[in-house]
């Protein structure tokens, strides 16, 4: 059983999930970069946009968990589970992810940043259309 409210537990679950989609977001980046397309920079400059969206409420995540004296840390990790000790306000916690569990979250937090915390689209972007230009076919 845990001592730690729901809303303190999600901050301490982003901090372990933010981190991840960052990686995920960071080696995308790459593979954009050697990859065969022909026009890359919309690809990458829409992952810069989502992976600065993903840092700053990363640092909003660890400005909060400071504020509140809350740590969380990676103790150990085998192929099956991940362990994480959270210290909250005195108490320590000791906390097994599954592995596919944080993998199959961390792709559903890019799938929402992709595509609900940015529901705009390109709308933004270094690249973006102008406001009210029509495609000639339009």
């Amino acid at each position: 059983m845990t001592r730690i409210p729901e809303g303190d537990r999600n901050m301490i679950e982003k901090a372990i999930y933010l981190p991840m989609v960052i990686s995920v977001l960071n080696r995308d980046l790459k593979v954009i970069e050697i990859s065969p397309f022909k026009l890359k920079r919309p690809y990458s400059e829409l992952v810069e946009h989502i992976l600065k969206v993903v840092q700053d409420e990363l640092a909003e995540v660890r400005r909060y968990l400071r504020k509140e004296n809350i740590k969380v840390s990676e103790i150990k990790r085998d192929e099956s589970f991940t362990m994480y000790c959270f210290l909250y306000k005195g108490y320590e916690e000791h906390h097994n992810y599954f592995n596919p569990r944080l993998r199959n979250k961390t792709e559903d937090l890019l799938c929402y940043y992709f595509f609900e915390k940015n529901p705009q689209g390109i709308k933004g972007l270094k690249g973006s259309l102008p406001e009210g230009y029509k495609f000639p076919w339009m």
